[in-house]
C-alpha cells in the first residue's frame, strides 16, 4: 500500500514538472451568440446614439417595443421625439418619414411587414427615390424603410410576398437583404449613414434564430458595405446565390451534397441593389455551373436577373449547362401548411436542382 502510494506520488510529480514544461494549448474563446432580432436592436440603438437626428417611427415601434419586439428598450431609452408610434396609415407615415428625410433628419420608417409598404409606394418610389435625380443632387433623402419581407408562417397570400423583385427594380433605391445576424447589424448600420433611400428586407422567421458574431461583428463601428455580397461556402463543382433565409437553406443542401463529392460555392447577395454581379460571374468562371435560389415569384425575380446578367456578361462562355432557377411557385401564397410549403422553396429542391444542372 506505502508503495502504491509513493509511485503514485512520484508520477504525479513528473507530471506537474512536465506540465511547467510547456505551455498550456489555447483555444479561441467562444464566439458570442445574437439572435437577428437583437442585431438589429443594436444597430438602431448605437445609430440612434452616434447621430440625434436619427429616429425611428412605425406602428406599436414605441411602447410596445415593436410588433416583433425589434425595438425593445429604445423608447425607455430615447423617448417620444425619436421612437415615434404612429396611426395605422403607411401612406401619412411614410410621407412624414420622407419628409422629415428632406428637411435633414434621417428617419428609420418601419412597416409591420412589407406587404403593406404597398399603401405607401407612391412616397417610396415618387418621392424619395426620384427626387435626388429629379433635385439634379441638390435634395438627398436619407431613409431608411425596414420591415419583415417575404413569406412568414400561415398568413397567406396578402401577408406573405416577397418584395425584393420590386424594389429592385427600381433607380434611385438602394435594396439590401440581410441573413445572418452580422448581416442584419452591419447592413442596417451603413442604410442608416447613407445618403439614399434604402430598403431593409429583414425576415420574420429569421428575427428569432441566433447566429455567430464575430468580434470585429461587436463593435460601434462595424458596418457591412452596401453592395457586396459575401462568399459563405468555398466549392468548385456549382455555385449557388441565394439571399435572406435561403441562404441558410444553400448551406444546408451543401452540407448534403458535399457526402456526394458535389462541392457547392455558396453566395450570400446581402445587397439585391446595386447587385454584385462581379462576385456570382468570379464563382461562375470557376465552377462552370449556376443555381439562383429565392423565395419569390419566378417571374422577373432575382434568379431572372441573374440569369440576364451572366447572360450578358463574360461568365456566359464559361458555362458547362443552362442556368437554373428555384423560386416560390407562381400562385399566391395558400393557407393551408402543406400547400405553404408547396409553395416555397426546400433543402429537397436545391438539391434536385443541383443534380439536374449538373446532369448527375
Amino acid at each position: 500500500m506505502a508503495a502504491s502510494l509513493r509511485c503514485f506520488l512520484r508520477s504525479g510529480k513528473n507530471t506537474v514538472s512536465a506540465l511547467q514544461r510547456r505551455d498550456f494549448h489555447r483555444s479561441a474563446p467562444a464566439a458570442v451568440q445574437m439572435t437577428v432580432r437583437d442585431a438589429l436592436n443594436q444597430a438602431m440603438d448605437e445609430e440612434l446614439e452616434r447621430d440625434e437626428r436619427v429616429f425611428l417611427l412605425g406602428e406599436e415601434v414605441a411602447q410596445y417595443d415593436g410588433a416583433y419586439k425589434v425595438s425593445r428598450g429604445l423608447w425607455k431609452k430615447y423617448g417620444d421625439k425619436r421612437i415615434i408610434d404612429t396611426p395605422i396609415s403607411e401612406m401619412g407615415f411614410t410621407g412624414i418619414a420622407v419628409g422629415a428625410a428632406m428637411a435633414g433628419l434621417r428617419p428609420i420608417c418601419e412597416f409591420m411587414t412589407f406587404n403593406f409598404s404597398m399603401q405607401a409606394i407612391d412616397q417610396i418610389i415618387n418621392s424619395a427615390a426620384k427626387t435626388y435625380y429629379m433635385s439634379a443632387g441638390l435634395q438627398s433623402v436619407p431613409i431608411v424603410f425596414r420591415g419583415p419581407n417575404g413569406a412568414s408562417a400561415g398568413v397567406a397570400a396578402q401577408h406573405s410576398q416577397c418584395f425584393a423583385a420590386w424594389y429592385g427594380h427600381c433607380p434611385g433605391l438602394k435594396v439590401v437583404s440581410p441573413w445572418n445576424s452580422e448581416d442584419a447589424k452591419g447592413l442596417l448600420k451603413s442604410a442608416i449613414r447613407d445618403e439614399n433611400p434604402v430598403v431593409v428586407l429583414e425576415n420574420e422567421l429569421l428575427y428569432g434564430v441566433p447566429f455567430e458574431m464575430s468580434e470585429e461583428a461587436q463593435s460601434k463601428d462595424f458596418t457591412i458595405p452596401i453592395g457586396k455580397a459575401k462568399i459563405e461556402r468555398q466549392g468548385n463543382s456549382i455555385t449557388l446565390v441565394a439571399h435572406s433565409r435561403y441562404v441558410g437553406h444553400c448551406l444546408d443542401a451543401a452540407a448534403v451534397l458535399a457526402k456526394e463529392g458535389i462541392e457547392c460555392e455558396v453566395i450570400n447577395l446581402r445587397t439585391i441593389r446595386p447587385m454584385d454581379v462581379e462576385t456570382i460571374e468570379t464563382s461562375v468562371m470557376k465552377t462552370n455551373h449556376l443555381v439562383t435560389v429565392e423565395g419569390g415569384w419566378p417571374q422577373f425575380g432575382i434568379g431572372a436577373e441573374i440569369c440576364a446578367r451572366i447572360m450578358e456578361g463574360p461568365a456566359f462562355n464559361y458555362l458547362d449547362s443552362p442556368v437554373t432557377r428555384v423560386t416560390g411557385v407562381d400562385i399566391p401564397m395558400p393557407y393551408a401548411k402543406i400547400l405553404e410549403d408547396h409553395s416555397l422553396p426546400q433543402v429537397k429542391d436545391i438539391i434536385f436542382s443541383v443534380k439536374k444542372t449538373l446532369n448527375i
